[in-house]
């Protein structure tokens, strides 16, 4: 299973510089980086920071370069907000994939309250597509139609996140919002890891079958159950030590015929480059077994 294998910045979120982040990752055995979107505590423009993280990966022999979060806010009622965003957006992606060449772009269509302000914080069924309307559902793939034409044009794909508290937070309706948008430059970043903080979670099995052929990327991190009175807790631990055999969901990816990026994260604290280094070797462990 010969997949590109991608850093997420989150392991060089220490106080790198970009092109430090970049040169350390070649040097670890990465083929890519997925850098945010927008980079945090620093005022420059769009232009300039893709310009940076062009150079740094041309020179630094990096092969891919993808772009995630933050995503782009879909979920609000006011009209003009949105349509606002949609642009922001395009104007983005269509600048990034004239400076790098865009395989897959991580992507999200903003988050979704509790409605039920009752339900406490760690009940991940309560927000996301727990609270969301039909209307969540139209805004998002409005927008996204006009985002996945510019991926069609560019020839790169656009995968939404599985993420707590978005529209797309479960296979599910991951897989109505897709259909709805119904471009093939649209897909899913499938991230269990994410799943595992909901009560009633879907199997590695499910999860890929119900997306099955729509998988454009994957996100890897594993955590540790820890049971906290009434409920559970996820604390991050390294990606061969937690709840998610990420050995088996790499098995069913490939048979269901995956052959996009594989993302890797860090986002638990503490010495992250070390923390890169020791999942990476993990997982080039398990590919190389078949």
């Amino acid at each position: 299973m010969s997949l590109p294998i991608i850093m997420h910045v989150n392991y060089c979120e220490q106080g790198q510089t970009i092109p430090e982040m970049c040169r350390k990752a070649v040097a670890w055995g990465f083929d890519g980086i997925e850098f945010r979107r927008v980079r945090r505590g620093v005022d420059e423009t769009p232009e300039a920071y893709v310009d940076e993280v062009a150079r740094a990966a041309e020179d630094a022999g990096l092969e891919h370069v993808l772009f995630g979060g933050p995503g782009v806010n879909l979920a609000t009622e006011d009209a003009a907000e949105r349509k606002a965003q949609v642009e922001e957006g395009v104007h983005f992606y269509r600048m990034a994939a004239e400076r790098v060449e865009l395989t897959v772009c991580n992507v999200g269509a903003g988050s979704i309250p509790r409605r039920d302000r009752s339900a406490p914080s760690w009940n991940y069924h309560a927000s996301g597509s727990g609270a969301a309307t039909e209307d969540h559902y139209k805004w998002a793939a409005e927008g996204f139609r006009e985002l996945g034409a510019v991926a069609e044009e560019f020839g790169f794909k656009m995968a939404f996140e599985t993420h707590m508290g978005c529209l797309t937070d479960l296979p599910e309706p991951t897989a109505k919002l897709l259909d709805m948008i119904d471009s093939p430059a649209v897909g899913a970043n499938l991230d269990y890891g994410n799943m595992a903080y909901f009560a009633k979670a879907p199997t590695l099995s499910e999860a890929v079958s119900t997306l099955s052929g729509r998988i454009y990327m994957v996100h890897l991190k594993n955590s540790h159950a820890v049971n906290v009175g009434d409920h559970t807790v996820m604390v991050k631990c390294p990606l061969g030590e937690g709840m998610i055999n990420n050995r088996e969901f790499l098995r069913l990816l490939r048979e269901d015929g995956f052959d996009g990026p594989i993302c890797i994260e860090g986002p638990r604290q503490g010495d992250r480059e070390w923390f890169a280094q020791q999942d990476i070797h993990y997982l080039k462990s398990v590919l190389s077994d078949g």
